[in-house]
C-alpha cells in the first residue's frame, strides 16, 4: 500500500498564530497545507480570503491544496491562482459549467481539483473526471471541523479508484473529515492518496508523531 500524502488542514489552527501553524506543518514532515475557504453562503462559517494565502505562501516549503467552499468558485480561481495555490478544489454542487472551470484552474499552471459533499454521489462527476488532478471526498459535510467521519463515504473513495484503473486517469483522491489516529486505518485501507487532518494534527502535542501515525509510517 502506498503512503498517503498528508495535508493538515489550517482550519483547526489558532487563527491568531498561523505562521507558527504552517511551520509546524512544515517541521512534521507533512507534504501539503489544506487551506479551507469559507463564505458563509456555500458553508455556514466564515474563514480567509487569498490574502491568507498569498502572506502565508512564503513561510512555507509545501503543496498549497486550496479547498473552496464557496458558490460561484469561477469568480474567484484567478484570485487564488494568483496568491500561491498549487491546488485550487471547488465543490460541484457550487457550481454549473464544472469542465470549464477545471480547464480554466488548469490553463492558469494550477492542478484542478473537484470535491463532493456526502450527500452527493460520485457519479455526478463522470464526465469531468478526465480533467481532473484531484478529487475530493468530503466524509463530514463541510462548515466546520470536529465532526465525526461518516464511513459510508468511504465507498466513493474505492469507486473513484476503480474508475481511474479501469479509465487510466490520473487524479488523486482525497478525504476530507474525522480523519484521526481512531479512523485513519480504515480511511488509507480504502486506497485514498491524500489525508486531510484539522484537530487530529493541531491538537497532538507531537506534530512529527502524529504526522506518522496518520501516514502509517510507524
Amino acid at each position: 500500500m502506498n503512503v498517503p500524502i498528508l495535508a493538515p488542514s489550517l482550519l483547526a489552527a489558532n487563527f491568531s498564530h498561523l505562521a507558527d501553524a504552517v511551520g509546524q506543518i512544515d517541521a512534521s514532515g507533512a507534504e501539503w497545507t489544506h487551506l479551507d475557504v469559507m463564505d458563509g453562503n456555500f458553508v455556514s462559517e466564515l474563514t480567509f480570503g487569498a490574502k491568507m494565502v498569498r502572506d502565508l505562501r512564503p513561510l512555507s516549503r509545501t503543496i498549497f491544496d486550496v479547498h473552496l467552499m464557496i458558490n460561484h468558485p469561477e469568480h474567484f480561481i484567478e484570485e487564488f491562482a494568483r496568491a500561491g495555490a498549487d491546488y485550487i478544489t471547488f465543490h460541484c454542487e457550487a457550481a454549473l459549467h464544472l469542465h470549464r472551470i477545471l480547464t480554466s484552474i488548469r490553463d492558469l499552471g494550477k492542478k484542478a481539483g473537484i470535491s463532493v459533499v456526502p450527500s452527493t454521489p460520485v457519479g455526478v462527476l463522470e464526465e469531468v473526471l478526465p480533467f481532473a488532478d484531484l478529487v475530493l471526498v468530503m466524509t463530514v459535510n463541510p462548515g466546520f471541523g470536529g465532526q465525526s467521519l461518516i464511513p459510508k463515504c468511504l465507498e466513493k473513495v474505492k469507486a473513484l479508484k476503480r474508475i481511474r484503473e479501469e479509465k487510466g486517469y490520473s487524479y488523486l483522491i482525497s478525504v476530507d473529515g474525522g480523519v484521526n489516529a481512531d479512523t485513519v486505518s480504515q480511511v488509507r485501507d480504502s486506497g485514498v492518496d491524500v489525508l486531510v487532518a484539522g484537530e487530529a494534527f493541531f491538537k497532538a502535542a507531537d506534530k512529527v508523531a502524529i504526522a506518522a501515525l496518520l501516514k502509517g509510517v510507524r
